[in-house]
């Protein structure tokens, strides 16, 4: 690999992010989608406009909400406006 070679971190990816749309998955198959207006080294998220989806359908509209980075299965960055 070449020193000229950009390596890209997950968490500066993941900060570059912050108030763009995201779609965060859990480990329990819960789904987020809202602005992420936040997030640390452990990969703990803030998300404002949050929706959470079970089986695809909205069940809950929130606010803000935190996540614990220790519970995401993945985020989806630049997630179009749902």
């Amino acid at each position: 690999m070449s020193t000229t070679t950009a390596v890209k971190r997950p968490i500066v990816v993941l900060t570059k992010s912050v108030n763009n749309h995201v779609i965060v998955r859990l480990k329990n198959d819960l789904e987020y989608r809202g602005r992420m207006i936040k997030c640390d080294n452990y990969m703990n998220v803030v998300l404002d406009e949050a929706v959470e989806y079970n089986g695809g359908q909205p069940t809950v509209n929130y606010g803000s909400i935190f996540i614990r980075g220790n519970n995401i299965l993945y985020i989806c960055l630049d997630a179009e406006r749902f």
